[in-house]
């Protein structure tokens, strides 16, 4: 299908939809007629015209870019209309903020470079003049050498032109995976020298390419989380000097503003980060939608913790002030209830013993070096968790009605949050549903058989007639109530802990 015929059939489709003779003033009262099947395809509809266009757009883009390039002096195309660059251009042109404009100009970019290598480097000055980028450059401050075949960002410009990911996406994948670090990638001793710059591509394409073919069941967010996540285990060198950069950044500041309101402002680490999300959670969670299978004691404090007339930012500033003041206004019981905060930190080990170079949080899934994990197993210790080559933990029985707290972490570890899809809820937010009821089915309180749903979304399957079925140790299956079904994918983050690429890429260390 053409371009202009995949335009031309969507438009036909919309007006044959809402009527060729609606007004823009009407067009709400129109659509607010049809059916919930209609409306449903009216954005549809409208969302596959939006992507054509938005591609047409950065196709141009990114002729703009490349001819609005610094070396291009005061005759490049955007200097000639008045602009600095390129970015300034496209907000005018199309009324969009710097952010968006600076992301049509990377993508538009990097869609121009996939044909037409010599204007590739562009990309790199680009993401320097709109936000200080540096990820794009090497050690000399020059964009990354593109020869010998095709950039390793080719796959995601493909599935772009395909419509098989969004220009959103494709940024997403592309600005969180960043760079090939040639610097770090080399031969093995008995290699003989192989090129260390094409193994690098050629493993950051193939990331690309596992991440597009994820991006039809993932979320945006969850999908820049993956792509950081694999970023960091194809370059484990690389994710402990981006985690001790971030750690240099870490800040507090307290100003006066001109109204006399005391203000501040933190710039986390990773790990300061996680803790401080998860104290804050740990007090707010019966307000936010936490789990409802609690003891009596924290069931009624999270009654009159939901009963509160102030709301969550005066909570959390309450929290927070408690918890500055170490314990003398309140202890961490009264604080926390039974749900104390703390991060819990994920590792592989494989059965030889072999740690893997990095690690993730139990809430969030975020990445950390296997540094910070060999530092928190100091400092309290680890809970093993056994598991099979995919990450499935092992069975348990009907012992119990509902799981015990070593299976929720086990379930943690292999679910990473709520598995209904796009949903976002970390683990401590869900709650374990039976795939086989306890009465109904007799089901088995096992691992196996057991999932991690919020609380809402658990309460959505029990009263509106959705099913969650799951075959063996194969996926989970989610059961419309109109018969169809959805495969419930793991988090792309876990599935790449256990498996990896397949198949792997292989990394070398450059020998001395």
């Amino acid at each position: 299908m053409t371009f202009a015929t995949e335009i031309t059939d969507r438009a036909a489709a919309l007006v044959a939809l809402i009527g060729a003779d609606v007004e823009p003033g009407e067009l709400t009262t129109r659509v607010a007629e049809l059916s919930d099947a209609d409306a449903v395809s009216v954005a549809e509809a409208a969302a596959a015209i939006v992507r054509c266009a938005e591609l047409a757009q950065v196709a141009a883009v990114g002729v703009i870019a490349s001819r609005s390039a610094r070396d291009a002096g005061h005759s490049g195309l955007a200097q000639a209309r008045g602009h600095r660059t390129a970015v300034s251009l496209v907000q005018q042109l199309t009324g969009a903020g710097r952010a968006d404009a600076a992301r049509k100009v990377r993508v538009g970019e990097s869609l121009l470079g996939a044909h037409a290598p010599d204007v590739a480097g562009t990309d790199a000055r680009a993401r320097a003049d709109v936000d200080g980028a540096t990820e794009a450059t090497d050690a000399d401050g020059e964009p990354p050498a593109c020869e010998g075949g095709p950039p390793w960002h080719a796959p995601l410009t493909a599935a772009l032109l395909a419509q098989t990911i969004t220009t959103a996406q494709h940024d997403a994948i592309r600005s969180a995976l960043g760079e090939p670090p040639v610097d770090a990638w080399g031969a093995a001793a008995d290699d003989g020298g192989a090129d260390s710059a094409s193994a690098a591509r050629q493993a950051w394409s193939r990331a690309a390419e596992h991440l597009v073919t994820e991006a039809g069941v993932r979320s945006l967010e969850e999908l820049r989380s993956a792509a950081r996540s694999l970023r960091d285990r194809l370059d484990p060198d690389g994710a402990h000097r981006r985690f001790l950069e971030r750690f240099e950044r870490r800040s507090f500041r307290l100003w006066t503003d001109a109204d006399g309101n005391r203000r501040g402002s933190f710039l986390f680490d990773d790990e300061g980060g996680l803790f401080a999300q998860t104290v804050l959670d740990s007090a707010l969670r019966p307000r936010r939608g936490g789990p409802r299978f609690v003891d009596s004691a924290e069931r009624e404090r999270a009654t009159r913790l939901t009963d509160d007339e102030r709301t969550n930012d005066q909570l959390a500033y309450d929290l927070f002030l408690d918890v500055l003041r170490a314990g003398t206004l309140a202890d961490a019981e009264s604080v926390f209830g039974t749900r104390q905060a703390g991060v819990r930190l994920v590792q592989v080990v494989d059965a030889s013993g072999a740690t893997a170079p990095t690690a993730h949080s139990e809430d969030g899934l975020t990445t950390l070096p296997s540094a910070a994990s060999d530092q928190r197993i100091c400092d309290s210790g680890h809970v093993p968790v056994t598991v099979d080559a995919c990450g499935n933990p092992l069975d348990v029985g009907r012992e119990h009605r509902l799981f015990t707290p070593r299976q929720r972490i086990a379930l943690a570890v292999r679910d990473g949050g709520c598995m209904w899809p796009g949903c976002d809820r970390p683990a401590s937010y869900c709650e374990a549903h039976h795939a086989d009821h306890w009465a109904e089915h007799e089901g088995r309180t096992d691992i196996d058989r057991g999932i991690l749903i919020c609380r809402f979304h658990h309460m959505n399957l029990h009263h509106h007639g959705w099913r969650i079925t799951r075959r063996g140790k194969d996926d989970f299956v989610l059961k419309h109530p109109d018969g169809r079904e959805t495969v419930l994918h793991r988090r792309a983050a876990l599935a790449y802990a256990w498996a990896g690429i397949d198949p792997p890429p292989r990394r070398f260390r450059p020998t001395a």
